[in-house]
């Protein structure tokens, strides 16, 4: 079955009738994490939203001013999932978003454009594409695609644009002997009805379900932004076309323009500036680690030469709003560093006889902490502190580190742990 979105790919609003509207639930991804709504799966006569097939998304609109949240295809009909229920016979008028359609329609026709001709002056075969949200990728047959072949891909493909080569779609008996002369990667298992034909005149004919422009200058542009690295012995060939080639002009201008007032350079010398810029930053880094060392050692000895100093040294640094992703405690007591051999050097003038307590976070929130000292007393303790921080933690030869999820109770820590520095004093080792 064709839809009418399949018919008349331009068409932005339409009346048909509820065939049937069911209790459903949908399954929806937001920021990386997975939520179930309660709605219905809705079923209408006809539809001008398109379900997600052929590697094109779906389209999104309103049935009957209730906003459509997914369309699927199963078998020969479309299932859009919405919040509220409609009456079965019900007639409804259909809102599509023409903006993503639009959209969506420049891409899938750019990928049949470069797809074709990466083949025709290549050969390159295309094995899969994604229509990403901001740019596109289509996998090549091949291990590797040289600089001067994307350049003439792309000049070729803006020639067919700019030729304004129509686009037509024919439907065909799937025992059609024209079937067989077509590009095609399969049909889907649950296939229904007539095979779609995208006929691009003269450079291309495949099999295709998606919705797509009725002549090529409607692309307006296609900009190849690149290759990379995709699986064994393929390549992604990565592609924007249409409204995203002006909206990426806009975004790199935009940047471009804020750089400049940054960097206090033209935008020719932005990549010379930034470098410049880094190779800085890395020698005061180097700078800054050689003082922390010698500031570590300073601390160290200071607390040494304190006649009342006893066998314990604790520290704590503030944090707001901690982030219990980072690992490396020293790193956030000296931010400049990232280098433990600070720590280290602290721990090595007194581990001889001394228990350290260092901790980073917030006051009574999340943290991280680390415990060094004779061996036997952190082996020992290390747990117990960990159990107090409401953490979990580890270590070997004289270190116990970890996550502490709450910071509350760092003074009971530091209470055991001076009791058992205190058997060094006393010669309990």
């Amino acid at each position: 079955m064709a839809f009418q979105c399949q018919r008349d790919c331009y068409m932005q609003e339409f009346d048909t009738c509820v065939v049937s509207c069911v209790p459903a639930e949908l399954t929806l991804e937001n920021n990386g994490k997975k939520e179930k709504l309660k709605g219905f799966n809705l079923k209408l006569k006809d539809t001008i939203l398109f379900p997600e097939g052929g590697g094109q998304p779906d389209d999104h609109g309103t049935v009957g001013g209730v906003p459509v949240l997914r369309v699927l295809r199963q078998g020969p009909e479309a299932v859009h999932f919405i919040s509220s229920a409609l009456e079965e016979g019900q007639e409804v008028h259909i809102k599509l978003d023409w903006e993503r359609r639009f959209d969506h329609m420049q891409q899938h026709s750019g990928q049949h454009l470069i797809t074709a001709l990466a083949d025709t002056m290549f050969g390159y075969k295309t094995t899969s594409w994604d229509l990403g949200r901001q740019r596109s990728s289509i996998e090549l047959d091949t291990a590797t695609v040289k600089p001067v072949e994307m350049e003439a891909l792309e000049v070729a493909v803006n020639e067919k644009i700019r030729a304004h080569i129509p686009v037509a779609v024919n439907l065909l008996s799937i025992d059609d002997p024209a079937v067989e002369k077509v590009r095609s990667r399969g049909l889907p298992d649950d296939h229904a009805g007539p095979i779609r034909i995208v006929d691009i005149e003269g450079v291309d004919a495949n099999m295709c379900c998606g919705t797509h422009v009725s002549n090529l200058s409607h692309l307006q542009v296609i900009k190849i932004l690149g290759t990379e690295k995709g699986k064994k012995n393929k390549t992604n060939l990565i592609f924007i076309a249409g409204n995203r080639v002006l909206k990426y002009a806009e975004k790199s201008y935009s940047i471009e323009k804020s750089l400049t007032g940054l960097l206090k350079t033209g935008a020719d010398e932005h990549v010379d500036a930034v470098d410049k810029l880094q190779k800085t930053v890395k020698r005061l880094q180097k700078s800054n680690l050689i003082i922390l060392r010698e500031m570590a050692v300073l601390i160290a000895q200071n607390f040494k030469n304190k006649p009342d100093r006893g066998n314990f040294f604790s520290f704590h640094k503030f944090i707001s709003e901690f982030k219990s992703s980072t690992q490396n405690v020293f790193a956030l007591l000296f931010p400049d560093s990232g280098d433990w051999s600070v720590v280290y050097t602290l721990i090595a003038v007194f581990v001889q006889d001394t228990v350290i307590f260092l901790t980073v976070g917030e006051e009574k929130g999340a943290g991280l902490f680390l415990l060094a000292g004779p061996e036997n007393i952190v082996t020992e303790v290390g747990p117990r502190v960990s159990e107090l921080l409401q953490g979990k933690g580890a270590g070997k030869a004289g270190r116990y580190q970890g996550k502490a999820n709450s910071l509350v109770k760092r003074a009971e820590a530091e209470a055991l742990l001076k009791e058992h520095s205190c058997k060094l004093t006393a010669g309990e080792e």
